[in-house]
């Protein structure tokens, strides 16, 4: 996270106080009071509850809202934000984790509202999924700081994204707009898992490349320098026994050694998001997309094929200079990003008519 303060979100400089800021993962539910300018503070966390029922995974939740009370803060918070794994139903305050089994079509933020209640905070909340705050957060502190249009994208297992349009965070009725992921870029493409056709996902995703490349004959044998993963598609240290996993991770390994089945992987994955990236742009003149995520981890390895093909793609005057970069804010954009949507989605606390 930048060390340097910044200004507030539009609705959080109307009020001094912390925004209650709570991330949902499939590993993880973790929680904060974030403040104006992007500090954090009275961070906690714990494990995603794996074996158990709805109720107990929020009770993972409930102990995190529990913790964040005790701060002698808590009576300043102004509003909370809930940032959540999807697929998330805002108009319905629903999600349905791909990664969180037992909650399918579950009232989290509800359950959260009567949390908060329970520990004194009547608070003003609102729910966002993962790619519509790493969205808030790159654009409030990040690096789509300064655009006032953004497509942002979470490329890992999945892809995932989010928009700004004029300097607003734009996520739909239902909270899912900018789901680059399931836009179609393979008219002829496999089966997505979504009941599409040649999806991005399909397509770049951490699974599909790890998928695409051992279908062509790649094998994760040898050893490999920076190789290995964690399976979630993300790009890190070395595998078991200092070989090379067979996840997007390894493909990433082998492709900075040159493997050729392995760079036309990235190639191919690249090609996907340079569509995907070019129509955006097409369609809502976004002048910078921001790529965060596990797979973005590999660097030039997806960032050079990524703005190769897009010289292929974004062709018109309004599209040619569209920058892709690389997300600044890692772990830290789930609960920055929960606080920036709620700071921009929510009436700062002075525009709400007092009660009478």
């Amino acid at each position: 996270m930048p060390s340097v303060p910044f200004s507030a979100p539009p609705a959080a400089a109307a009020a001094s106080g912390p925004t209650v800021a709570i991330d949902i993962g499939g590993t993880k539910i973790a929680g904060a009071l974030v403040h104006p300018d992007g500090t954090m503070t009275a961070t906690t966390r714990r494990p995603t509850p794996r074996g158990v029922d709805a109720d107990g995974v929020m009770g993972a939740v409930a102990e995190v809202v529990a913790d964040l009370s005790t701060s002698p803060l808590w009576a300043s918070a102004q509003r909370c934000g809930i940032g959540s794994a999807g697929p998330v139903d805002t108009s319905r305050g629903t999600v349905s984790p791909v990664n969180i089994g037992a909650w399918r079509d579950f009232p989290v933020q509800e359950r959260i509202v009567a949390e908060l209640a329970a520990h004194g905070a009547d608070l003003p909340t609102v729910l966002a999924g993962d790619g519509v705050a790493m969205t808030a957060a790159e654009h409030w502190l990040g690096a789509a700081r300064g655009h006032a249009n953004a497509l942002c994208m979470v490329v890992s297992t999945g892809v995932g994204g989010g928009l700004i349009l004029n300097n607003q965070l734009h996520p739909g009725p239902t909270g899912n707009a900018g789901h680059i992921g399931h836009i179609s870029v393979a008219f002829d493409g496999e089966p997505c898992v979504c009941g599409g056709h040649g999806c991005v996902e399909s397509i770049a995703s951490g699974t599909a490349i790890a998928r695409w490349a051992r279908e062509q004959g790649w094998t994760p044998s040898g050893s490999a320098a920076g190789g290995g993963g964690n399976g979630n598609g993300a790009v890190g240290a070395g595998g078991a026994n200092g070989g090379r996993d067979a996840t997007a991770a390894g493909v990433a390994a082998a492709a900075a050694e040159g493997d050729p089945i392995a760079l036309a992987a990235f190639d191919r994955a690249g090609r996907a998001l340079a569509a995907a990236i070019a129509a955006t742009a097409t369609l809502v003149e976004t002048d910078i997309a921001v790529i965060g995520g596990g797979v973005a981890a590999a660097g030039d390895t997806l960032f050079a094929p990524i703005r190769s093909h897009l010289a292929a793609y974004a062709t018109l005057s309004f599209v040619k200079d569209i920058q892709v970069v690389p997300a600044m804010l890692g772990t830290h954009a789930g609960l920055i990003g929960a606080a920036a949507a709620a700071s921009m989605l929510l009436p700062s606390p002075s525009s709400q008519p007092s009660a009478s």
